[in-house]
């Protein structure tokens, strides 16, 4: 089973995932515990193909694709 995680500590809400991810598992929503930006969450995780686009191309490294 796969599982995608998001570190939201160290995303930076560039939605770069939300963008490279060909099977839409990603959305940037509001969190309550960051109130003055939106972080990339996976909405979709059953839909990961395991391409690790988001991985490899997110700049801050708050993405892990685990098999």
């Amino acid at each position: 089973m796969v599982k995608v995680t998001v570190d939201h500590s160290k995303c930076n809400g560039d939605s770069i995932c939300v963008d490279v991810c060909p099977v839409a598992c990603f959305e940037l929503q509001d969190l309550p515990e960051y109130p003055s930006e939106k972080k990339s969450v996976v909405v979709d995780n059953d839909a990961c193909i395991v391409c690790r686009a988001c991985e490899v191309q997110c700049p801050t490294q708050a993405i892990i694709v685990e098999e």
